[in-house]
């Protein structure tokens, strides 16, 4: 049932797909930094359809710098916040504590990132793949070389580790 299943799907996206490369997610808006696209090639022997989200660095440290900074700032505001009794003023002070930490770990470098591509055979679309990329921008040339190279075998990512500044917004 479940072949059956991925088969549907690779042949409804052939037929989306036409001549063209690789097709846009109808549900994700394309942003600069990041989009989400299918395109059909060969895994462990079989044509697949591969589910892909490829994004900058940049925004990958962007959301790497929140997770950290969210989890310093719950453990430093649980205890405050213990006395404090509004909701609003918790979460007023969590956004302040936020943009404190996050300017503490871009002026540290604290958190770097570097290129990868995550492959999911387990994806409930196809194969997964999740990938970050040291460019500036996704555009339409950055998507068909990355789909040309992957599909050849001879992707090679950056093992230089990076971090950026000024890639997050500081507001509370």
């Amino acid at each position: 049932m479940e072949a059956q299943k991925d088969q549907e799907q690779v042949t409804r996206i052939r037929q989306k797909l036409g001549d063209e490369l690789f097709c846009f997610d109808e549900e994700d808006e394309p942003a600069e930094e990041c989009v989400h696209f299918y395109f059909l090639g060969n895994h462990e022997g079989q044509e697949v359809l591969f589910d892909c989200v490829l994004y900058t660095l940049r925004l990958h440290h962007e959301g790497e710098m929140h997770e950290v900074a969210e989890a310093r700032a719950a453990k430093k505001l649980d205890e405050y916040m213990k006395a404090k009794d509004s909701q609003a003023q918790q979460e007023e002070e969590l956004g302040m504590l936020m943009a404190e930490i996050l300017i503490e770990l871009e002026e540290e470098e604290a958190v770097k990132v570097r290129e990868h591509v995550e492959l999911d055979p387990e994806n409930p679309v196809g194969v997964g793949i999740d990938a970050g990329l040291n460019v500036p921008v996704i555009s339409n040339d950055v998507i068909r070389k990355f789909i040309a190279e992957f599909k050849a075998g001879t992707l090679k990512l950056d093992e230089a580790l990076y971090s950026f500044q000024g890639s997050t917004d500081f507001e509370p």
